[in-house]
C-alpha cells in the first residue's frame, strides 16, 4: 500500500510541478538569464521524482527487512551510476546541463528499481511486495509519524532559497557559488548522520514495541557515543580540508576560493551539533512520537535558521550567513535535550 501511494503521489506531484515549473523558478529567484537552464534541469529531475521517492523509502524498508547491507550496496551503485553518467554525458558526449540532469535522474531510477525488483520476487527477507490492502488509518499514522522528515526536507528547500536571496544582496554571484560548495560538502559530511538515523529508526521502533527497555537504553547510549565521535571527526576534517576542497570546486577564482575556504571553516562548526538533532528526531520517530520528532526538525531547519539567516548578517555581515546553521543547531539541541529528559519515564530509555 505504501509503495503504491508513494509512487502515485510522486507522479501527480511531478506532473503538477513540471507544468508550473517556469513560474515556480521565477518565484524562488531565477532570472531571465538562468530561467531556461532552471526549467530544463528541473523538468528532467521532476520526471524522475517518483523513482527518487521510492529510492529513499526502500532504504527504510530494507533496514526493516534486516537487509541494511543490501541497501548500502544499492546506494553505492546508484551513486556510481551518477558519477559514470556524469562523465559520459557531460565530458565525453557534450550534453552539458542536460547530461548532468539525465545522469542524476537515471541514478535515481536505478536506486529505485533494484529494491523494487527484489521485493517483488521471492526473497529471504522479512518483507515482500504483495497485492495491497488499503488501510487509510495506518496510512494517516505513517504520514503523521513521518511529518518531521517532510518538514525537514521542505524547510531545507525554503531556507536554501532564503540563503540565496541574502547572499545575492551581500556578495552577489560569488556568495551563491560559495554556498553551492557548502551544500555539496555538507551533503557528504552529513550523509553519515542521515544514513545512521534512517537505519536506526526501525530498530528503535522494534525494541520500543517489544518493550525491550534495556536494549533501547543501550541503543541510545551507543548512538550518542557514535554521534559524538563522528561529530568531532567531521568538524576537524572539514576545517583541515577546507582549503583543498575549495580549490577542487572553485580554484579557478582566487577571490571566490578564499571566500569558500572561510565559509567552510565557519560552517564546519555545525557538524559538532547537527548529528545529535538529526538522531534525536529519528529516535522519536522510532518511538512513534511524531510531534517531538517534527518539533526538532521544524526548529533546526526552518524557524531558528530563518531567524538566524535574517538577523546575523546585520551583525556579522556575510560571516553571519555561514554561522546561521550552527546557531540554529545549537539552540535546537537545547530543545532536543529537553525532550529526551521529559521522555525518560514514558519510554524507559534511561
Amino acid at each position: 500500500m505504501l509503495v503504491i501511494v508513494l509512487a502515485a503521489g510522486g507522479a501527480i506531484l511531478s506532473g503538477v510541478c513540471i507544468v508550473f515549473l517556469r513560474p515556480i523558478s521565477f518565484a524562488v529567484g531565477a532570472t531571465d538569464l538562468t530561467i531556461d537552464d532552471c526549467v530544463l534541469y528541473g523538468r528532467v529531475l521532476l520526471a524522475a521524482l517518483p523513482f527518487f521517492m521510492l529510492q529513499n523509502s526502500f532504504q527504510s524498508f530494507l533496514a526493516t527487512a534486516e537487509k541494511p547491507h543490501f541497501g548500502l550496496r544499492v546506494t553505492v551503485f546508484a551513486g556510481l551510476t551518477n558519477m559514470v553518467l556524469d562523465f559520459l554525458l557531460v565530458y565525453v558526449f557534450p550534453f552539458g546541463l542536460l547530461g548532468a540532469a539525465l545522469a542524476t535522474a537515471f541514478s535515481q531510477i536505478v536506486g529505485a528499481l533494484i529494491p523494487l525488483v527484489y521485493f517483488l520476487r521471492p526473497n529471504d527477507s522479512l518483507l515482500r511486495l504483495t497485492r495491497p490492502r488499503f488501510d487509510f488509518r495506518a496510512l494517516g499514522k505513517a504520514c503523521y509519524n513521518g511529518s518531521s522528515e517532510m518538514v525537514s526536507n521542505l524547510s531545507t528547500s525554503l531556507v536554501g532559497v532564503l540563503y540565496n536571496v541574502q547572499l545575492m544582496a551581500i556578495a552577489k554571484e560569488n556568495g551563491v557559488n560559495a554556498y553551492g560548495v557548502l551544500m555539496y560538502v555538507s551533503f557528504i559530511f552529513m550523509a553519515f548522520f542521515f544514513g545512521y538515523s534512517i537505519a536506526v529508526t526501525p530498530v528503535v521502533g522494534y525494541h520500543y514495541g517489544a518493550k525491550n527497555h534495556a536494549e533501547l537504553k543501550s541503543l541510545l547510549k551507543k548512538s550518542l557515543t557514535v554521534t559524538l565521535i563522528t561529530s568531532l571527526a567531521m568538524t576537524a576534517s572539514s576545517i583541515l580540508l577546507a582549503n583543498p576542497i575549495a580549490h577542487l570546486f572553485v580554484g579557478y577564482d582566487a577571490e571566490l576560493c578564499d571566500m569558500t575556504v572561510n565559509a567552510l571553516r565557519i560552517y564546519a562548526l555545525s557538524f559538532l551539533v547537527c548529528g545529535f538533532n538529526i538522531f534525536g528526531s529519528a529516535f522519536f520517530t522510532g518511538l512513534n512520537n511524531g510531534t517531538a520528532s517534527a518539533l526538532i526538525s521544524f526548529l533546526r531547519t526552518l524557524v531558528i535558521q530563518v531567524a538566524a539567516v535574517l538577523l546575523l548578517p546585520k551583525l556579522l555581515g556575510i560571516n553571519g550567513i555561514w554561522l546561521a546553521i550552527t546557531v540554529a543547531e545549537a539552540l535546537t539541541l537545547i530543545v532536543t535535550e529537553t525532550l529526551f529528559l521529559l521522555g525518560r519515564k514514558k519510554y524507559h530509555y534511561a
